[in-house]
Formats: structure tokens, sequence, C-alpha cells
């Protein structure tokens, strides 16, 4: 039976799962915050002193920190590029009614959106930045697409939102840990909550990822490799100021992550190892030749990588985007 075949019918297997895996990883809406919930209420007297109080807190923030925060809030605002993009894989199916997959990429999404909500409702009220460069770097990412090596088949798909989901995870509470080490409590709270929402849905996904390896090993196996093997490319590789040219503005401001510590090679080396250990890969049976030699891959690429990130130097040099008024941050 064609490869493709067997991955459907595998995803239909564990349509029966996916019900229990929204009640697990997702919260309810009721039960959920809002993005009102960390900004300040313009029903209130109160409503212009919040304003004043994010703006001052705002000054203490460095311009890394910054265009950082802005790359994470444009990354997380992209999300209608990710919801259609897993749509269209093999046994998601909108189409009739859906299934419970495309129930869980629609309930996903939700949580998701509030994201990139906040975050841009607070860049706009901290005064620190330029919103119509953002807003334009914002239409351009969700223009431009992106291609992550994955097609339509389930099994890479998930191992790509499991490594990018616990890889966003990392990200904002770093973010929230440097915001809480310059004085600013209210940001730090927003950004670990958030980073709380990333870690659920890579517990998901990588539940997902579980469930397939119990049923379909081999086939799971090799596609874990090839991810692992064309490295997993970021949402925000195609990143650019407004003019410029597709992906430009993606190598800057990755090394304005490294300099502050938000994510680092290192994190992507420890990706691997943690995906490694979550799936137990040492010790999965049954495999075809192929899978083994998939393993043997797999086991042996971390300490690869891990000496190749030591050789790589990052610059010191601080770019400046259009997106953060270098007279506007520390």
């Amino acid at each position: 039976m064609a490869t493709k075949n067997i991955r459907l019918e595998v995803m239909q297997q564990l349509e029966d799962k996916v019900d229990g895996f929204i009640d697990q990883f997702l919260i309810p809406v009721e039960k959920i915050w809002q993005p009102t919930d960390f900004l300040p209420n313009s029903q209130s007297d109160d409503f212009y002193d919040e304003i004043t109080e994010i703006r001052e807190l705002a000054k203490e923030l460095p311009y890394d920190f910054w265009v950082v925060l802005v790359g994470d809030t444009i990354t997380e605002e992209a999300l209608p590029t990710y919801e259609s993009w897993l749509m269209d894989v093999e046994g998601i199916n909108q189409q009739e009614g859906g299934t419970p997959w495309s129930k869980w990429v629609r309930y996903w999404t939700g949580e998701e959106n509030r994201h990139g909500d906040v975050l841009n409702k607070y860049l706009y009220l901290s005064g620190r930045v330029n919103m119509k460069a953002v807003e334009q770097t914002t239409q351009h990412l969700i223009n431009d697409g992106f291609d992550i090596g994955t097609d339509q088949d389930p099994y890479k798909n998930f191992v790509y939102t499991s490594f990018q989901e616990y890889a966003t995870y990392v990200s904002h509470n770093r973010v929230a840990k440097l915001a809480k080490s310059y004085g600013n409590k209210p940001l730090a709270k927003m950004c670990k909550i958030i980073s709380g929402d990333e870690m659920r849905h890579y517990n998901a996904y990588s539940s997902f990822v579980n469930e397939i390896f119990k049923i379909d090993p081999s086939n799971m196996m090799i596609a874990f490799k090839d991810m692992m093997k064309h490295k997993i490319v970021m949402p925000a590789m195609f990143l650019r100021e407004a003019g410029d040219s597709l992906g430009s503005a993606f190598d800057e401001f990755s090394m304005a992550a490294q300099r502050i510590g938000v994510y680092t090679g290192q994190d992507y080396v420890d990706i691997m190892r943690r995906l490694i250990k979550r799936w137990d890969i040492e010790k999965i049976t049954g495999l075809s030749e192929e899978a083994e030699k998939a393993r043997d891959f797999v086991m042996k690429l971390p300490a690869r990588m891990e000496r190749i990130n030591q050789r790589i130097r990052i610059s010191e040099k601080i770019t400046h985007f259009s997106w953060v008024n270098p007279a506007m941050a520390k």
C-alpha cells in the first residue's frame, strides 16, 4: 500500500481520540485568558493612567528586546498562513462538515489568535514602536507565505509543530524573564502566560506523534529523520521590512534574539534532544531497515549540530529596523 494511503488511514484511525486531545490540551473559551485581561480597560476611568504606566515601564527595555518582541508579534500575527497550511494536510480535511482533525486545527487557531492580538495591542500602547512598519511587515509575511518542507504529510507536519511550539515556548518564556529583570512585571506576566499556551500546544502535537509511532513506527521514524536532516525552518524565515527582499530581515532578527539569549543555536539542539527523549526514539521497536538507519541518523544528529553551533559567532553589531526608532529605546 502506498505510504500516502497508510498515513491517511492512520489519521482516520486516530480521529476517535481527537476530541479527547481537545479536552486535554485546550481550554474552553469561557475559562481561558483573553487579551483584555492584560491590557488597560478602555471603559475604566483609570484607562489613561494605565496607558501611562505601560509607556513608562516600556522606556526601560533595550533596543534588541524591542526587535525581538516585534519579531515575535509579527510571527504570531501570521497565523492565517499556519491555519491554511494545516487545513491542507492529508487527513485533516475541512470539506463536507470537516473532521475531528479540522476541528482541532480551528480550536488550536482560536487559542493562538489571542497571542498576536495581545502583543500587537501592547506594542501600540507602549509608544516605542513604529506600528505602520510593523503592520507592513506582518502583511508581507502573510502575503509571502512559507514552505516548511512538509508538503501535505501529517507525520512531518506534526514533527514541525512539535518543534515549533516548544521553540515559541522558549522564546516567550525568555522574553518574560527579561521583561521581569527590567522591572516590567505586567509584560512579563503576559509573555509568561503566552508561553504556557505554547507548552500545552507542544504537549498536544508531540502526543500526536507519539500515537503515530505506536501505529506506524517505521514511516514516522523516517519522517522525523527527514525533518531533522533538512532542518526546521522558522516561521519568520521570510521576514522582511517594507521595500526589502524576501527574508532580508530574518538573519538580523535572529542575531538580536541570540544576543539577548531569547532563542539560540543551542536551543535548537536542545529541542532536538527533547523530542528524541519525548518519543523514546532509542527504544522504539518493529522498525524497517530504512527506519533503523533513520533512527541512527537522528540519534547522532544533536551532537553533530552542537559541534557546528559551537563554531558560530554572534555579531554584537546592533541592526536598526524600521520597526523600532533608535531614539525610542535604550
